[in-house]
């Protein structure tokens, strides 16, 4: 699926990566001319340096983890961008738009190369997915009844469903998660951001379902 490119204002990144390679060059299809030649910039670890995209994406889709993130854009949300670059740090199964189509990708830093993306313009789209592929919707959101992270056990086959910052899940989306779920806090604030509860809560399956590193 492809999505429309944004380009907006934000964090600045200074240059990463490595120079041009050392002749000889390395040969085979999953090396990038391109990049050898001129060097890798790319926000990647070094085992995936001068590689294409495509053989980037097979080799993460060989040791892909079984949950999916989702989240809601209604508002062009910066964390949006943010949670991404996340679910690719984690190589989730998918990570799923529901709203809008064009959203926020600059803190991603192209991360969105390497995940599989969905779109779902209402949310009861992505019911209808979770059903087709025996999937359940966790949704992360400080409601009366949710449950308590730290108390929660999670299906291997979880979807991750948040909210827009500052609005939390709508009415739709707290109507198709099989559960709520939410993470505890102790401070004044009444919530954190999405790309936030998306780090915690993929660690937290993560340690149920992938505790061992790779």
């Amino acid at each position: 699926m492809t999505f429309e490119r944004s380009f907006e204002p934000g964090e600045f990144y200074t240059p990463v990566g490595v120079g041009p390679h050392p002749v000889p060059w390395p040969t085979g299809e999953q090396f990038d001319p391109e990049l050898l030649a001129n060097g890798d910039r790319r926000n990647v670890c070094d085992e995936y340096r001068y590689l294409t995209v495509a053989a980037i994406r097979e080799r993460l889709a060989a040791c892909r983890s079984s949950v999916h993130v989702a989240i809601e854009n209604w508002q062009h949300d910066l964390n949006i961008g943010s949670l991404v670059r996340t679910a690719n740090a984690f190589n989730v199964a998918g990570v799923h738009i529901i709203g809008n189509k064009h959203w926020n990708q600059h803190g991603a830093l192209m991360t969105d190369k390497y995940v599989e993306m969905h779109h779902h313009a209402p949310p009861a789209d992505l019911r209808i997915y979770a059903q087709q592929n025996a999937l359940e919707i966790v949704g992360f959101d400080n409601l009366p009844g949710a449950i308590a992270l730290d108390r929660f056990t999670f299906s291997p086959n979880s979807v991750l469903l948040f909210g827009n910052e500052g609005t939390g899940l709508t009415t739709d989306a707290v109507e198709i998660s099989t559960n709520l779920v939410e993470i505890t806090q102790y401070g004044s604030v009444r919530s954190m951001n999405a790309s936030a509860a998306g780090a915690i809560a993929l660690y937290a399956w993560t340690a149920q379902h992938r505790p061992t590193a790779r």
